[in-house]
């Protein structure tokens, strides 16, 4: 205990990092599969069909693409190269590659820990960059967001290092750290394009402090590194620079109300939610309250905030960049605050509740949910159907749906040509139909329900319009998705059962 102490007030960073070391590889191991959409299929899926010279996601000229669609093609590049190299080395197992993947997303973000820290130890000293590092590296969400392939939590390390580098510029007087600050800027923005305003943030505080030459400087690195990254992919794949961004923006513009629609507060109440309460409220309170004095954390942070807040189309996750930046300023506000201010001075016993309370709210789902594999279901359907050896491709039936959701085709270890689904919209009849045609190298000899919702009555049917199957296991949900699916209907209770395809009526 004594020496534990000792390190904590002469090396806490160090042990800030160790901490949240330990709950990250716990979630390397442990939080398997994937937790949205677009953090499995718009980098893994797509990632490695390039490394197999497929494109599944038909984003690519090659694939009779004629056009850009506003996709990142800079991180999942990365991964393209990775899954490349792995091919090379003959790493097949999907599951290793994504220890692999895990553990350097992990390793990542403690990035995102130590900067804090040293931004906040900056400005405010030892005592809140203490609290800083220790939240952000044992905050419940961190360890099982720090190694998912979201972009929206890859691109807050650059962020974080453009601020440091931008306090490094003013204190030590070097103009080179604001080129750094423009280059890490860049490197944000290529991840995920919606940076742009952080670094819009940035320059305009640079504006606002009268530093010409900063400014100069630091839009020169941003625009440097954004064509060396961004600009030469897009011009390598469609002949110009940033054609992927301009049809992102043409692409959300064009949908701002086709997904998902939500008041204009909505984040407000995600923040004070994920930051648990009453911290979050102090932390709320502490980054307004400290706005001008803060105004690199604060401007680059509330212009996000305020352009997704404005935008139709939310999700929680789009928010998580702002994140660090809330803690930093908050902590550092709050802090000042409750040094002067009389009420709270004569109620340390109030305050130390409020963290026993925070600490005891946070801690347990900490645990869980960095040891829950999320979409079990779907990635263990899909490694059973690749240990089977013989998936030539395979139906979804979803008929108690209007869709299906799709399969993570990664894991099955190779890309079939075309995968059958059933819903409310694609009967039986136009499912034999379109199969009818195709040779036998593309027949499907496996179906997959899935849901339990209606279960026998929909495998009966199966056998009465399509052909004989028989049962071959059931893959049971994870007990996060089994918790989410209790708590709220919405998200949908998918235990996947697997049928083999025996002999199809007429084929």
């Amino acid at each position: 205990m004594n020496t534990l102490k000792k390190y904590w007030e002469e090396k806490p960073l160090l042990l800030i990092l160790l901490a949240g070391a330990v709950f990250r590889l716990l979630a390397v191991v442990f939080s398997k599969g994937f937790g949205f959409f677009d953090d499995h299929f718009l980098i893994i899926e797509a990632g490695q069909s390039w490394a197999d010279g497929k494109d599944y996601n038909n984003w690519l000229p090659r694939s009779g693409a004629t056009g850009p669609g506003g996709h990142n093609l800079f991180y999942t590049g990365i991964h393209f190269i990775f899954f490349k190299i792995c091919k090379y080395l003959h790493f097949n197992n999907p599951q290793g590659r994504m220890y692999v993947v895990r553990l350097f997303h992990a390793a990542f973000s403690l990035l995102i820990v130590s900067l804090s820290y040293r931004i906040s130890f900056h400005l405010a000293g030892k005592k809140t960059a203490r609290m800083v590092g220790i939240l952000l590296s044992l905050y419940w969400f961190m360890p099982m967001l720090s190694v998912r392939n979201l972009v929206e939590m890859v691109c807050i390390p650059f962020l974080l290092w453009t601020t440091w580098m931008i306090l490094r510029a003013d204190s030590e007087k070097r103009n080179l750290f604001y080129f750094y600050a423009g280059m890490s800027a860049g490197i944000a923005f290529a991840i995920r394009f919606q940076s742009l305003f952080f670094i819009a943030g940035f320059g305009l505080v640079l504006l606002f402090q009268k530093k010409w030459p900063g400014a100069m400087v630091f839009g020169t690195g941003v625009v440097l590194c954004a064509l060396l990254t961004q600009g030469l992919i897009d011009y390598k794949v469609w002949g110009y620079p940033f054609a992927e961004f301009f049809a992102y923006i043409q692409y959300n513009l064009a949908n701002k109300y086709n997904f998902e629609t939500q008041a204009w507060y909505m984040y407000f109440t995600v923040l004070g939610g994920m930051l648990v309460p009453p911290i979050s409220l102090m932390l709320l309170f502490g980054f307004v309250r400290k706005w001008r004095s803060n105004l690199l954390l604060f401007l680059p942070a509330a212009l996000f905030f305020a352009f997704h807040s404005y935008f139709p189309n939310k999700q929680e996750r789009f928010i998580l960049p702002v994140i660090p930046f809330v803690i930093i300023g908050g902590m550092i506000g709050w802090n000042e605050f409750v040094e002067h201010a009389s009420y709270w001075l004569k109620r340390p016993k109030l305050i130390r509740g409020f963290w026993v309370f925070f600490w005891s709210i946070n801690t347990i789902p900490m645990i869980f949910i960095s040891c829950s594999y999320s979409k079990r279901d779907r990635v263990e359907a899909m490694e059973y159907l690749r240990e089977k050896g013989d998936v030539k491709t395979f139906i979804i039936e979803a008929s108690n749906q209007d869709d299906f959701v799709m399969p993570p085709l990664y894991y099955l270890g190779h890309w079939p040509p075309t995968v059958y689904c059933l819903t409310t919209k694609i009967t039986c009849d136009s499912l034999n139909k379109a199969i009818s045609g195709n040779p036998e190298s593309i027949q499907p000899n496996y179906v997959l329900f899935q849901e339990e919702d209606r279960v026998a009555e929909r495998v009966q049917h199966f056998k009465d319009c399509y052909g004989d199957i028989e049962p071959v296991t059931i893959i049971h949900q994870g007990m996060l998705d089994a918790i989410l699916h209790f708590l709220n209907p919405v998200n949908k209770s998918q235990n996947c059962y697997i049928y083999r395809i025996k002999n199809r009526k007429g084929g």
